[in-house]
């Protein structure tokens, strides 16, 4: 008896562990983030937040609606109240007539066009890299964080994607690089996938020949492969976090003399993207790099680089 009451116990902890990495950290983070903002809501507005009801997660969507907040912002906390009330046991009906209809009304009344952040094209990523050859830095960091852009553009890298590579995960070959992405947003169980990087004509944007000279600068043959930097350029064991990307840009944005208000670490990805449809390249093959899994988010990026392209002005003669 005693050993079926501890074999449970340890399935019981297996269990626990499970459901903890059905999620990944950035997406239980965000969870948390969402339902302590309606947590707060009900605190001081006398409402329950745990079990709620759906009139007053209603109630709450209209709140955040007229603070300005997006469409996507609306939909996710949704989801967050509705999971959390899942994981504490607690039943919850999102889809409950109070909740749909005040989305819709709220669609329909203030839009749901999305304003995304802008994308990083191939001008200003040319600005950047120069900027960060001419300042005033020890080579070393400015190795690192050109690195870190080029490789981040060139493989239409998800910010928390970038920082997550190791060494071993990078194999150069004669053609360019080879990069095994071992897990990422749309591969939650880690199945991997591959990324080609050739060598680019101009070797001062070569993403490729950028990451060598900064894995010899660095001598790193193990671990993470951008790191954070201690007591000046000392260079630390620890793993760079995914808002410093968000952050590089911005600096150097700014530095080169461009409003980086509408930018962010997601402007890389975005970048490259739209980019590679500006040049011809096809849906099919944008999504192999990126690593989307529907073509939506993938023809908009094409839709807005063909916009003065393809537009039907240029067959008008004035």
């Amino acid at each position: 008896m005693n050993n079926i009451i501890t074999d449970i116990k340890a399935l019981q902890e297996e269990t626990i562990l499970n459901l903890k990495s059905s999620k990944s950290d950035n997406t239980i983070r965000a969870y948390k983030s969402d339902f302590n903002d309606f947590g707060l809501f009900c605190a001081q507005n006398g409402f329950k937040s745990l079990p709620t009801e759906p009139k007053i997660v209603s109630i709450y969507l209209t709140h955040l609606s007229t603070k300005d907040n997006k469409m996507s912002t609306l939909k996710r906390r949704l989801v967050s109240i509705g999971l959390i009330h899942k994981l504490k046991g607690h039943y919850l009906d999102t889809k409950h007539p109070s909740i749909i209809e005040n989305i819709m009304g709220i669609k329909r009344r203030k839009g749901s066009a999305q304003n995304g952040k802008k994308p990083l094209l191939i001008s200003n990523l040319k600005k950047i890299i120069n900027v960060i050859d001419e300042c005033k830095k020890d080579e070393i960091k400015k190795l690192r964080d050109r690195s870190i852009i080029l490789i981040g553009f060139s493989g239409g890298f998800r910010r928390n994607e970038l920082v997550s590579l190791n060494f071993d995960d990078l194999e150069f070959v004669s053609e360019g690089l080879k990069i095994i992405l071992r897990k990422s947003k749309t591969d939650q169980y880690g199945e991997g996938s591959l990324k080609g990087l050739p060598y680019f004509d101009n070797s001062n944007y070569c993403p490729v020949i950028s990451l060598q000279k900064w894995l010899n600068i660095s001598k790193i043959k193990s671990g993470p492969v951008f790191r954070r930097f201690i007591k000046g350029s000392k260079l630390s064991e620890k793993r760079l976090t995914d808002q410093t990307v968000a952050l590089l840009i911005k600096q150097y944005l700014e530095l080169a003399g461009i409003n980086s208000r509408n930018f962010s670490g997601h402007s890389l990805r975005s970048g490259f993207a739209t980019s590679a449809a500006e040049s011809g390249a096809e849906e099919r093959t944008i999504m192999a790099m990126t690593g989307h899994k529907s073509a939506e988010m993938v023809r908009r990026y094409i839709k807005e680089a063909n916009l003065f392209k393809n537009n039907a002005l240029n067959k008008i003669k004035i």
